[in-house]
């Protein structure tokens, strides 16, 4: 059984920094873009960052360019965020997802991702 497992989200003040890990367990995604995603209440889930399979590959959404870095550690079967100068309108649950396709290159679709896992918060206090 394929699992994703978020971690590291938590309470922080504005300006503050987190990192979120997601381990993913059940099968390799060495070679699969993976992607992090965030919903805040009431709103859609967007994309916040993804990379291809080697990392060689990044997208960030305008709002968390120079702010956010994502990396993946393919022998420990792992994708990261780094967030940095975190702001209250960041508060949302975040996701990791990955593409079950091989050396495919990341995309901001939702729907190009078939594996997703539980969400972990973060909230961002002003």
């Amino acid at each position: 059984q394929v699992q994703l497992v978020e971690s590291g989200g938590g309470l922080v003040q504005a300006g503050g920094s987190l990192k979120l890990s997601c381990a993913a367990s059940g099968r390799s995604f060495r070679l699969n873009a993976m992607g992090w995603f965030r919903q805040a209440p009431g709103k859609e889930r967007n994309i916040v960052a993804a990379i291809n399979w080697n990392g060689g590959i990044t997208y960030y959404a305008d709002s968390v360019k120079g702010r956010f870095t994502i990396s993946k550690d393919n022998a420990k079967n792992t994708v990261y965020l780094q967030m940095n100068s975190l702001k209250p309108e960041d508060t949302a649950a975040y996701y990791c997802a990955a593409d079950s396709q091989f050396g495919a290159r990341p995309t901001t679709s939702a729907d190009e991702y078939d594996y997703w896992g539980q969400g972990t918060q973060v909230t961002v206090s002003s």
